[in-house]
């Protein structure tokens, strides 16, 4: 997806020229797919753009979100984003670390596009390493606000490369989650994945009890979109 300093979706545009973390098809996937069911309350943690707010406020219209972003540009570009938006109602933005949010109540669910290197060279451009590696959020830190800010009913929604989501997957085991559902993104299905999408919950579930899905991007030869792919984003891309 070409990094322009904005991209236009059909309800709203996101402009990304003070953000490092640019629109993503993986975050987009991540919006689209996340299955939230009747929550009211859904906490956005690194909210970038504010993509991920918009597209959820989008699909459930009845929800309240809050997006906590760290970054000031960031979380002034997604300001912005939101106050032209048609959602604007329903989302409320908190510059600040997730490990200092105090909100005055739980979540129902938590979605994250979160920093995600955690041995990777780190970049000149501190923006860039905020945005990328995991330096100013752990898998550890995240774990532990997403247990404190979590009803004990919720589940919490996460995109990651593929081999960073299995360190992530073995920390949340041993502290007691279980995946509930396992969405493997790739670009056609000759080539390797590159991002896996896991929801999380407190409630036991078994290996055979996981919903595990592949998703491509494009169908054969990257000429055309997979018509799953299609189907998931037609309420959000221009071009479908």
């Amino acid at each position: 997806m070409a990094k322009n300093s904005y991209f236009q979706f059909k309800q709203f545009t996101i402009h990304q020229d003070k953000c490092a973390m640019k629109v993503c098809t993986d975050a987009c996937v991540l919006g689209a797919s996340s299955e939230l069911g009747n929550s009211k309350r859904i906490l956005d943690i690194g909210a970038g753009t504010g993509l991920l707010s918009l597209m959820t406020a989008q699909r459930y219209p009845f929800a309240h979100i809050h997006a906590v972003e760290l970054d000031s540009d960031a979380y002034l570009q997604a300001v912005d984003n939101v106050a032209a938006s048609p959602f604007s109602g329903q989302i409320s933005l908190f510059n600040t670390a997730i490990q200092e949010f105090v909100p005055a109540y739980q979540y129902d669910s938590i979605i994250s596009n979160p920093p995600f290197f955690q041995s990777d060279l780190l970049s000149p451009d501190t923006q860039k390493n905020q945005a990328h590696h995991s330096t100013s959020l752990t898998f550890n830190d995240l774990l532990a606000a997403i247990d404190r800010l979590l009803t004990d009913q919720g589940q919490f929604h996460i995109l990651l490369p593929k081999d960073e989501s299995e360190l992530f997957y073995q920390k949340a085991k041993t502290l007691g989650w279980f995946m509930t559902n396992n969405l493997t993104l790739q670009h056609n299905k000759d080539k390797k994945p590159f991002r896996r999408i896991m929801t999380f919950g407190r409630s036991y579930l078994s290996e055979n009890e996981i919903d595990n899905t592949v998703l491509n991007i494009y169908g054969e030869n990257n000429k055309v979109y997979d018509p799953e792919f299609v189907s998931l984003m037609k309420d959000f891309y221009m071009i479908f």
